[in-house]
C-alpha cells in the first residue's frame, strides 16, 4: 500500500515539474513572440518576470534587451544587457545590443569596441553580423572617418544586399570620400532596390554633377 502511495506521490510530482517546465517554456515564447510582433512594453514585462523567478535566464536577458532597445529605452537596455553578461560574457547576443544601446546614447568609441568584440565572437551567419557592421558604419560617418565607413558599409551589404537603406548609405561614405563614380554605383543600387527612396535620388544628383 505505502509502495503504491510512493508511486503516486511521485507520478504526481513529476507531471507538476513537467507542467512548470511547459508553461515557462510558453512564457519565453510568448515574450520573444510579442518583441516579433511590435509589442514591446508587454514583452519586457514578461522578461523581467523570468529574471526576476530565475536570474540566470539567459534568453530573458536578450529578448528584454532587444525590446529595450526597439521601444528606445536605450540607457535600460545598457543595463540589462550588461546585466545579462554577468550570466554569459560571451554571449554574441549580449554583446550585439550591448553595442546598439552604446550606438544609440552615443558612446561612439565604446560602441565600436563592442560591436568588433561581436564580430570576434559570431559567425558571419548570425542574424545580426551584418547589422553589426552597419552600425559600426555609421559611427565611422560620425567620425568622419568615410574610408572606414566604406569599408564597414560595404561588408553590411555583402552580408544583406536587399538592404536599400545601407546601399544609401554606402553612397553616401563614399560620396564625402571623394568617390563620386563609386558612390553614384551605391546610390544606383538603392534606387534600383527602391526607386522611392528620396536620399540616393538626391545623393545620386549630386555625384553626378562633380562627373560631369
Amino acid at each position: 500500500m505505502q509502495g503504491k502511495l510512493m508511486k503516486k506521490t511521485v507520478s504526481v510530482l513529476l507531471f507538476c515539474l513537467l507542467i512548470t517546465a511547459l508553461f515557462s517554456q510558453t512564457a519565453k515564447k510568448d515574450a520573444y513572440t510579442l518583441w516579433k510582433n511590435g509589442s514591446y512594453a508587454e514583452a519586457i514585462e514578461i522578461c523581467l518576470g523570468e529574471i526576476n523567478d530565475k536570474p540566470d535566464n539567459l534568453d530573458s536577458y536578450v529578448v528584454l534587451s532587444w525590446s529595450l532597445i526597439d521601444n528606445g529605452q536605450y540607457k535600460e537596455a545598457e543595463y540589462w544587457s550588461t546585466k545579462g553578461r554577468t550570466v554569459s560574457r560571451y554571449d554574441p547576443r549580449l554583446v550585439e545590443v550591448l553595442a546598439e544601446a552604446q550606438f544609440y546614447l552615443g558612446n561612439n568609441e565604446k560602441s565600436l569596441e563592442t560591436f568588433q568584440e561581436y564580430i570576434s565572437l559570431a559567425t558571419s551567419s548570425s542574424d545580426r553580423f551584418g547589422l553589426a557592421y552597419y552600425f559600426m558604419g555609421e559611427i565611422y560617418v560620425r567620425q568622419a572617418k568615410y574610408n572606414h565607413a566604406d569599408i564597414a558599409f560595404s561588408q553590411a551589404v555583402m552580408m544583406k544586399p536587399e538592404r536599400d537603406y545601407w546601399w544609401t548609405r554606402l553612397g553616401y561614405a563614399r560620396e564625402m570620400a571623394g568617390e563620386y563614380k563609386s558612390a553614384a554605383n551605391a546610390y544606383d543600387q538603392a534606387l534600383t532596390l527602391n526607386p522611392g527612396r528620396s536620399e540616393a535620388k538626391t545623393g545620386r544628383t549630386r555625384v553626378l554633377q562633380h562627373l560631369q
